[in-house]
C-alpha cells in the first residue's frame, strides 16, 4: 500500500544532505579524502538506492492498483481502517526496507573504502 513511503522520505532528506555536504566539499581550500572518495559521493550511491527502489515500488503499487490518480490516492483509505493499515504498513515495512538499503549501502561504503585504502597502499608500495 505504502511502503514505498518511508524510503522515498529518507531519499529526500539524503539528497538534501548530499547536496549540503557536496556544497561544503566544493569550498576553496577543502582537502580531500586520501582515498578520493568524499562523503558527497558516497550519500550520491545512497541516494540512487532509495530513489529507484522507491520509483520501483511507485511503478508497483500502480501497477497493481495499491496507488491511484485520484485522491485519496491509496486505496487502503478508501475502506474503513485502512489508515491504520497503512500506518502499520509503513511502520514495518517501509522501515525495514529503508533499513535494508541503508545497511546495503554500509556495506558498499566500506568495501570501497578498503579497495581505495588497499590501492593507495599498493601505489605507495611501489614508488
Amino acid at each position: 500500500m505504502a511502503c514505498f513511503v518511508v524510503p522515498l522520505g529518507e531519499a529526500i532528506v539524503t539528497t538534501v544532505i548530499q547536496k549540503v555536504v557536496e556544497h561544503k566539499e566544493n569550498k576553496v581550500g577543502t582537502e580531500k579524502a586520501p582515498t578520493g572518495i568524499t562523503w558527497g559521493r558516497r550519500l550520491s550511491w545512497l541516494n540512487k538506492m532509495l530513489w529507484g527502489g522507491s520509483i520501483m515500488l511507485v511503478l508497483d503499487h500502480i501497477w497493481n492498483g495499491e496507488v491511484v490518480f485520484r485522491p485519496p490516492f491509496f486505496t487502503a483509505m478508501e475502506t474503513t481502517g485502512g489508515l491504520a493499515t497503512m500506518l502499520h504498513e509503513m511502520a514495518t515495512l517501509g522501515v525495514a526496507m529503508a533499513a535494508a538499503v541503508t545497511v546495503a549501502w554500509g556495506i558498499v561504503v566500506v568495501v570501497a573504502e578498503l579497495n581505495a585504502k588497499a590501492r593507495v597502499r599498493q601505489e605507495l608500495q611501489q614508488l
